[in-house]
């Protein structure tokens, strides 16, 4: 891979600050590849959980986290960094800092969201032309879905269609704006952990195959109600779509986390409380384990939250966060020498 310098060495910036939020991985298409390009995906970016990082140039090479931060989360950073400086031969002293990070395995998109994040942050501190694509393929990221490396570029609800053949990450074959109005109750389970590397790899061997019939109905569902409801704000056509996709695509999964549409039994019962007694499309991101429940709007998302606690259907343990759909990618701050020069 050739890298093309995109600014002189003389307006090289010395501090370079990236902060991108989370998404979630609503289902794929066609997990078996009845018509020979396996997955597909459909996501949302959202408001709220992300992650944030500094970078800057540095006398002596530092990498460090916040308190409280998973020091898994930053060995990940140090080898990510360590990857594109062998990558480009760029290998001078640089200070990485993590701010905050996604949880780690719990279906927001942590591990791509820290690789690019990482990767761009280089990228933009040595003048590097690489767009969010370069860097995940550099990287090892987008093996499966493209909707994380999408949505850091680009945010909002986004269809890919699955890895493409020469290995490079999924193209979005569709991007729309996610309704203002609509709220997103997320779900999580922090004593609990989606499935990831090669347990995850083992799960999707031992799966049967998926029925093209299900795959055909899964494209119809998205292209004819999930797409459509979002771009009209039709919620309860959105809605009906997805609630649809997700119970076909967690039956299939349900053998790889212990009989259950839900990695966590806690946020599992949530879900079907908020199933039976709100208007909401609902379902688990990714291998979760958290859930999500996509509500017409604030209005109702907080009357359905009171109802929840009211009721007890909210395990302890839980956290629950209402946010909105985000139709922007990530934060980038770039700072030179100067103050005058500073750049958002």
């Amino acid at each position: 891979m050739t890298f093309a310098l995109a600014v002189s060495a003389a307006s090289t910036p010395e501090f370079v600050r990236v902060s991108a939020p989370g998404r979630l991985h609503l289902g794929f298409l066609d997990p078996g590849a009845s018509l020979g390009r396996r997955f597909g995906s459909l996501g949302l970016v959202v408001q709220g959980p992300r992650t944030r990082l500094e970078l800057r140039l540095a006398g002596r090479p530092v990498v460090e986290a916040a308190p409280g931060i998973d020091p898994g989360e930053l060995e990940r950073a140090a080898t990510h960094l360590a990857q594109v400086q062998a990558h480009t031969g760029l290998g001078r002293p640089l200070h990485l800092r993590l701010l905050e990070v996604l949880p780690p395995h719990a279906g927001l998109g942590s591990g791509t969201q820290l690789a690019l994040a990482v990767g761009t942050a280089f990228a933009r501190l040595h003048g590097l032309a690489l767009g969010a694509p370069e860097v995940a393929q550099m990287l090892g990221r987008g093996l499966r879905s493209g909707v994380g490396i999408a949505g850091f570029e680009h945010g909002g609800l986004l269809l890919d269609g699955g890895p493409q053949a020469d290995g490079r990450p999924a193209a979005v074959t569709s991007r729309l704006d996610f309704p203002e109005r609509w709220r997103v109750l997320l779900v999580l389970d922090p004593a609990r952990r989606g499935l990831s590397g090669a347990q995850e790899k083992q799960a999707l061997a031992q799966l049967p195959p998926f029925p093209r019939e299900l795959a055909a109905e899964l494209c119809h569902r998205v292209v004819m109600q999930v797409l459509p409801g979002a771009a009209a704000a039709d919620f309860g056509c959105f809605a009906e779509g997805l609630n649809r996709m997700q119970a076909l695509l967690g039956g299939y999964f349900a053998p790889a986390q212990g009989g259950s549409s839900y990695t966590s039994p806690a946020v599992d019962a949530l879900m079907r409380w908020i199933g039976r007694h709100g208007d909401a499309a609902i379902g688990q991101s990714s291998w979760g384990p958290t859930g999500f429940a996509i509500l017409p709007s604030a209005e109702a998302a907080a009357a359905l939250l009171r109802a929840a606690r009211a009721a007890g259907a909210v395990a302890p343990g839980l956290q629950l966060q209402l946010v909105q759909g985000r139709n922007a990618g990530a934060d980038l701050q770039i700072l030179a020498a100067s103050p005058a020069a500073a750049c958002a």
